[in-house]
């Protein structure tokens, strides 16, 4: 059984979005980050000019394939500091057992090894093509499949394993339907902050996928000294010479989603033509995630360190002028709004956030699917949220959906395949 039981007597912190203030969350995790391979975590702030908290947790004992520096960002240090902590419990715990060097126990969901022909006939299960594949699957070939749970209809069903465990790589008689990548994965205090956090990456996947494919940003939001902190956020761009435009981008779930494109106009370095996104049903959280990404963006460049940034050399080759040519609608003029016309959709409690989510959900997509990745070893939750049909463009260009298509377009799309908006 893959149930997922959802706990509807937590509720938030008064005035925030989550069970637990930082000062516990940073206790609850401190004492676990050796179980995870964790050997540092290192303020990584200073190496740029904007002083917008960074920081980078360190785990060499990632398995081959996948990264071993991760970063977190935040408003304030402590945000940050938890942003990259948890960051390195998603990744670790998104390693199947065995491949894992620190994590010997294996999830609770059970895995079995059928063609989809012989798994169709007796099991309830998600069609591999409605996972957006670049190429339809062998005929007659073998799958890992997992147990997930349904939360949008109620009921446990397979999906393929491709799908939820990063790095993935399948034992020699199954087949790879497509590169894996950490869409969806997330974790939390609770499960269900984690939950709401997976369902949330996957709508601003879809949101910003479509945006960027149909070179539609949507509406560009104007910050004033009435927005606060986020305010306070993008004065640290423009007091530094960056140029930075955030824009609410259009979706059909109605919950904000935010891009943030930053542009180094002192420095005129290609690289440093950077993009953060968020999802939140809070647009002010929205908003800050967005530019605090952008900031990470930034420093992760400038570091250098991270595995997958390789981006740097072939950007500079470019140029500057160019890449700011080829993408020059991220700062164009558009439309206005304030943040305070944002629809605020936020909850008192994480049950009712993935209520709200769900709803948003229902009637476009057929299922929302959880996969509980969580150990016994570690008491951090982890979950990977598959939503089957939407976007994720941004992250591998060649697996693309009607929703993509369906998308409204602006301006001509003779670039959409030269990316060098690369996050993390």
């Amino acid at each position: 059984m893959s149930e997922i039981t959802i706990d509807r007597s937590l509720s938030y912190i008064e005035g925030s979005q989550r069970v637990y203030d930082e000062t516990t969350t940073l206790e609850k995790t401190k004492a676990q980050l050796k179980n995870i391979g964790v050997t540092r975590i290192a303020d990584i702030t200073n190496l740029d000019r904007l002083g917008i908290p960074v920081f980078s947790s360190i785990r060499p004992s990632a398995a081959p394939g996948a990264i071993s520096i991760y970063s977190g960002k935040g408003s304030t240090e402590e945000r940050a500091r938890i942003s990259a902590i948890m960051e390195s419990f998603e990744r670790c715990l998104a390693e199947r057992a065995g491949l894992n060097a620190n994590i010997k126990s294996d999830i609770s969901s059970p895995v079995m090894v059928e063609s989809y022909k012989e798994a169709a006939e007796s099991y309830n299960i998600v069609e591999p093509e409605s996972l957006l594949l670049a190429q339809p699957p062998q005929p007659d070939a073998m799958f890992e499949w997992v147990g997930a749970c349904d939360l949008l209809n109620g009921e446990d069903v397979l999906v393929n394993v491709n799908a939820v465990y990063h790095p993935y790589n399948p034992p020699g008689m199954c087949q790879q339907i497509f590169k894996s990548n950490t869409n969806g994965l997330a974790s939390g205090n609770v499960l269900e902050e984690a939950i709401l956090h997976g369902l949330l990456e996957v709508i601003e996947r879809d949101a910003i996928s479509t945006a960027q494919f149909n070179r539609n940003l949507g509406k560009e939001i104007v910050l004033t000294e009435e927005d606060g902190y986020v305010y306070e956020l993008a004065r640290k761009f423009k007091d530094n010479g960056v140029d930075l435009k955030v824009w609410l981008v259009p979706s059909d779930t109605g919950i904000p989603t935010v891009i943030a494109a930053a542009d180094d106009v002192k420095l005129k370095d290609p690289a440093l033509l950077v993009m953060g996104a968020g999802s939140h049903l809070k647009p002010e959280i929205a908003v800050s995630r967005a530019i605090t990404e952008a900031a990470q963006s930034r420093v992760v460049q400038i570091q250098g360190a991270r595995e997958d940034t390789s981006r740097e050399g072939f950007i500079r080759d470019i140029g500057y002028e160019r890449m700011k040519r080829l993408n020059g609608f991220w700062f164009e003029d558009g439309e206005h709004v304030s943040l305070s016309e944002v629809p605020d959709l936020s909850t008192s409690s994480p049950a009712e956030g993935i209520d709200t989510v769900l709803e948003k959900l229902r009637g476009k997509v057929e299922r929302v699917l959880v996969v509980d990745l969580s150990r016994e070893e570690v008491s951090i939750p982890v979950v990977r949220v598959i939503v089957p049909g939407f976007e994720l463009f941004t992250i591998d260009p060649e697996r693309q959906g009607k929703r993509l298509k369906a998308g409204k377009k602006r301006g001509s799309s003779r670039n959409r395949r030269e990316r060098p908006w690369k996050r993390r």
